[in-house]
């Protein structure tokens, strides 16, 4: 029996395949009154969960130009992408016929300077600009909330005004 299973391991091993590979934006806007992050969540256009907009490499553009392009697509933002991505999370992804790939989810982070009337994916889905809280409590993967939650505490801390300090010569 334990040769078996040895063989059935073996065997799954060769046929299992890396993570395949896409690209995702993390649109934001920061609210003017008080220091907040609002985040835009996009529906899936098949299962309806909140999602972020991602899809797959394109050729000739860098991953986050994809996920730009993506943004555009999908939510019908455009603005400036950060070149780095934040992070990554995983998922499975459905595909047509019941199959599910494992996904890696490089996100880049995307502040909405425009939002335009008419994109491609345009009454396809759902979108809500949510708190950050509100927008890890709406999406399903587990990396992805921390991300979110990692990158408002990231934005919120660069946008503090500096701490005032009295000098001891004072």
């Amino acid at each position: 029996m334990n040769i078996l299973n040895r063989i059935v391991s073996d065997v799954h091993l060769m046929f299992r395949r890396p993570a395949r590979e896409q690209y995702g934006a993390l649109c934001y806007r920061l609210k003017k009154k008080r220091p907040a992050v609002e985040i835009l969540l996009i529906t899936s256009r098949d299962t309806g969960r909140w999602v972020i907009p991602k899809g797959w490499p394109m050729d000739g553009r860098s991953a986050s130009a994809a996920a730009a392009r993506e943004a555009w697509e999908e939510a019908g933002v455009k603005g400036t992408i950060r070149e780095e991505a934040i992070g990554s999370y995983r998922y499975m992804k459905g595909l047509p016929g019941g199959l599910k790939v494992d996904c890696r989810v490089r996100v880049f982070p995307l502040v909405v300077g425009d939002i335009c009337k008419d994109f491609p994916e345009k009454g396809e889905r759902r979108a809500a600009w949510v708190d950050c809280a509100e927008a890890a409590a709406r999406v399903q993967e587990p990396g992805l909330k921390t991300l979110i939650l990692a990158f408002e505490r990231e934005i919120l801390d660069a946008t503090a005004p500096p701490a005032n300090h009295a000098s001891p010569d004072a």
